[in-house]
């Protein structure tokens, strides 16, 4: 870490040198030691190291910005100049800054110091686990990793944070197989700072393949109907990642095409539903611990008992717009859980599916959204009755957090989230 102080310092100093009126630096080193499974056969294991200097000057209201992966002193010299350079061909825009002078930190999150050992077990211990419980099952890629990285971020108003961080993280991708009949491709992950639970017990990696191993055979879906969504974790993910992209994002709101706009302290979603952005929740590996305008990360919420309470925008948006600054940028989205188990979701729903993956196109500005349900399943009568295929479902963003059915009690936490099952009704589910 004491080099990479120096690194820093030697940057900031340039940056000053250089004629920059305010700067910023992060200066990381990291180093990944990881498990490659390819076709159910472990195939590599090897170390890599990655550094990088990510640079940012501001000057007469301008801003620039360079990201280099050598710290020798040529170097850093040199992307210094460049980012001046870059820096006096931008707009003016008064709105460009940096958090001011903060209290310096030292973070230290997860398991800096990987048991290598422990890991191949583990990695050995997973694919066992699959082979006899998920026979029908066929690892196409494993990656399973300890993930370690050093960063000091520095700036002309001497603010520095130290961070120290280490993660196993695991991520599948596979497919079911019986004969002829092949499922699509499903990808998982999980992160977690410890060793202690077999993987295939983390996140929905269970749930996952016994899901995939359904889907070898399939029920006919036809004609077109307006029912109840079930979303999984994972999906819910991707749909709120779309929510927050469409409604509260920078562009967005930057240039005013948000439905949301006017929306703060107003009521957008049903009063059950609370969504936050939470990096310090215990439950989240290794998230954000500062942001990149410099301040310390904290916690907050983007939906609070169905009302909207801040969007998820940095300083510069913050400024130009005149809206809060988002306390953190980090997207460790937080949902708890309701008090409905996800089973009696199921069976308090007379026709509906349930989705287990989201493959469409952007959404419109107003929240349109129109794809293709996959690893999903029919429900109806309260039970399921199949996986199904080629089943398009659309709706509208917006109107679906209106929607709500039922939150489960169960919730799944990988390591990047902490989300539940959620139920929409209206939705309209398409068959051939």
């Amino acid at each position: 870490m004491e080099n990479l102080k120096l690194i820093a310092n030697k940057t900031i100093e340039h940056l000053v040198k250089e004629g920059a009126d305010k700067g910023k630096c992060i200066v990381s080193s990291k180093e990944t030691n990881e498990f490659n499974v390819d076709s159910g056969e472990f195939s590599l294991f090897r170390t890599l190291y990655d550094n990088e200097i990510s640079i940012t000057a501001y000057k007469d209201s301008k801003k620039g910005t360079i990201a280099v992966n050598r710290f020798d002193d040529e170097a850093v010299t040199e992307a210094v100049k460049n980012c001046i350079n870059v820096t006096d061909s931008g707009s003016p825009d008064e709105a460009w800054d940096i958090a001011p002078k903060q209290e310096n930190r030292l973070f230290t999150e997860g398991s800096p110091d990987p048991d290598i050992e422990r890991l191949f077990e583990r990695t050995k211990e997973l694919l066992e686990d699959i082979k006899r419980r998920h026979p029908l099952i066929i690892i196409e890629q494993m990656i399973i990793a300890h993930v370690k990285q050093n960063d000091i971020y520095l700036d002309t108003n001497n603010t520095e944070y130290e961070l120290i961080s280490g993660k196993y993280a695991v991520s599948l991708m596979f497919s079911g197989h019986e004969g002829e009949k092949v499922t699509s491709f499903f990808g998982t992950d999980v992160s977690t700072d410890n060793l202690d639970k077999p993987f295939i017990e983390m996140g929905s990696i269970e749930k996952d393949l016994t899901d995939v191993e359904n889907q070898l055979n399939t029920v006919p879906l036809t004609g077109k109907f307006e029912g109840v969504a079930v979303l999984t974790p994972s999906c819910l993910m991707s749909i709120m990642y779309s929510i927050i992209s469409n409604f509260a994002a920078s562009s967005v709101i930057l240039n005013g095409t948000s439905i949301w706009k006017d929306k703060i302290d107003e009521k957008v979603a049903d009063e059950r539903i609370t969504i936050s952005f939470n990096p310090l929740d215990e439950r989240i590996v290794c998230s954000e611990r500062f942001t990149e305008d410099g301040f310390i990360s904290e916690n907050f919420d983007f939906i609070k008992d169905g009302v909207l309470k801040n969007f998820a925008i940095p300083l510069y948006v913050a400024n130009k717009t005149g809206y809060k600054r988002a306390k953190n940028s980090s997207y460790s989205l937080v949902i708890e859980g309701g008090d409905t188990p996800v089973d009696d979701i199921i069976k308090g729903i007379k026709k509906g599916i349930i989705v287990g993956r989201f493959s469409g196109g952007e959404p419109s500005i107003n929240g349109d959204f129109s794809g293709v349900a996959k690893n999903s399943f029919l429900v109806e009568d309260g039970k399921i009755a199949g996986a199904v295929n080629e089943t398009m479902i659309n709706g509208n963003l917006a109107e679906l957090l209106n929607n709500l059915v039922a939150i489960s009690k169960e919730t799944v936490q990988e390591g990047s989230t902490v989300l539940p099952y959620m139920a929409f009704d209206k939705v309209i589910i398409s068959g051939k």
